[in-house]
C-alpha cells in the first residue's frame, strides 16, 4: 500500500485503506507492521515536518537514495530527483572522525499549489 503510493501517508491513512478490504483490522496492526516493513528496509520513516503537521510519522515506499521537499503549508511530501552526493557521508567523517552510514536532507518552504493559492510570502529567516 506505502510502495503504491507517492503521498508518503501517515500510519492512519494507511489504516484507513486497509480497512475497506480486511474491516477487522487494527490501528495497532498497521502500525506493528509499518515497523517491520521500516526495519527490513522496505519503507522509509520520515519524522520532524515542521509546523502544524509536526509529530506524525509519515512512511515512504520509494526505496532509492533521495531527498525530500515538506510543504509547510499543507504538509505534502515530495521526492526530490536531485543527484544525492554520497562523497559527503565520506568527507564528513573524514572532517568529523565519525563513522557515517547515510545521509538525508530535507528541504522546506512552500509548494507550487500553496504558493498560488495564498499570494507570495515574505522569505523566512534562516533558522539555524
Amino acid at each position: 500500500m506505502v510502495q503504491s503510493t507517492d503521498l508518503h501517508p501517515t500510519a492512519e491513512w494507511v489504516y484507513r485503506k486497509v480497512r475497506r478490504r480486511l474491516p477487522r483490522v487494527s490501528l495497532g496492526t498497521v502500525y506493528r507492521n509499518l515497523r517491520l516493513l521500516v526495519d527490513e528496509g522496505i519503507v522509509e520513516e520520515l519524522r520532524g515536518s515542521p509546523g502544524r503537521h509536526a509529530g506524525k510519522a509519515r512512511f515512504d515506499g520509494n526505496a532509492s537514495v533521495h531527498h525530500h521537499f515538506t510543504c509547510s503549508d499543507c504538509g505534502r511530501i515530495h521526492d526530490l530527483t536531485a543527484p544525492v552526493d554520497p562523497s559527503l557521508d565520506r568527507r564528513m567523517a573524514v572532517r568529523t572522525g565519525l563513522s557515517i552510514s547515510h545521509h538525508r536532507i530535507e528541504f522546506y518552504g512552500r509548494c507550487p499549489a500553496c504558493q498560488a493559492r495564498q499570494g507570495p510570502r515574505r522569505r523566512a529567516r534562516n533558522r539555524r
